[in-house]
């Protein structure tokens, strides 16, 4: 670096993600591993449910195909309207910010620098770094300090909904497959042991994003998908015996 060029910011490194980024690249991800676990466990009970009421492959070929879509296109259109709803309100506040920026500025200002000076800053230095904000974009500076919102990354609805269907139809392929590939006499076996350390991979990378005790949400995933699975079992062995 020569005398004339100027130096780079202090604290940051090229490629660095600023926090807002790998929040919410890790949000994606956890709701990406939950998807997943709910088409392992969905899927896993129906498909194990119809394997208890009858030995032939197609009834379960069946059910787990149009399991997996229905809970797919559920998934899907749940996490739109969801984040669908999230995002016009987000729209809706800073649209209030951009008009109460230009109706009330001197308020704003003032409202700034109060939520500097609730952080540790005197009185003197909030004001100034809350005019310094405002002269370099006094729209980031506030839907930031006070909405603590990117209106440069909002939440896109299709992508949530693609990729919660995503999710969901990768999960819900294990079982599927599993019982699907697996000998009749044993079939149901090797789904809930594939179904069960599917499980607990899926607990495993859940606890280690959320920062939680990965024993603890192991057992927990594990333990609620044996039980689903043994009652849809159970139901369907009683309902096709009834039906015999």
């Amino acid at each position: 670096m020569t005398l004339d060029e100027p130096a780079a910011p202090i604290g940051t490194h090229t490629g660095e993600p600023h926090a807002g980024a790998l929040s919410a690249r890790l949000n994606w991800l956890r709701a990406g591993v939950l998807g997943a676990n709910d088409g392992i466990v969905s899927t896993a009970g129906l498909v194990v449910g119809v394997a208890g009421a009858t030995t032939a492959q197609a009834p379960v070929l069946t059910a787990g195909v149009a399991g997996l879509v229905a809970g797919a296109v559920s998934m899907a259109l749940g996490e739109y309207v969801s984040v669908s709803s999230q995002r016009d309100s987000e729209r809706a506040l800073l649209e209030k910010e951009r008009v109460e920026l230009v109706e009330m500025p001197e308020q704003e200002l003032a409202e700034l620098a109060a939520i500097y000076q609730s952080k540790g800053l005197s009185a003197a230095t909030a004001r100034t770094v809350a005019e310094e904000l405002t002269e370099h974009d006094a729209f980031a500076a506030h839907v930031e300090a006070e909405l603590g919102i990117d209106p440069d990354a909002l939440t896109n609805p299709w992508h949530a909904a693609g990729a919660s269907a995503l999710a969901f139809t990768v999960g819900s392929l294990l079982p599927l497959a599993a019982i699907l590939v697996s000998p009749t006499a044993v079939r149901v076996p090797v789904t809930f042991l594939v179904v069960l350390l599917a499980l607990a991979l899926t607990g495993a990378v859940s606890a280690r994003l959320g920062g939680s005790a990965t024993r603890t949400a192991v057992v927990r995933l594990v333990v609620g998908g044996a039980i689903a699975m043994a009652v849809t079992y159970g139901i369907g062995a009683l309902v096709g015996g009834l039906g015999a």
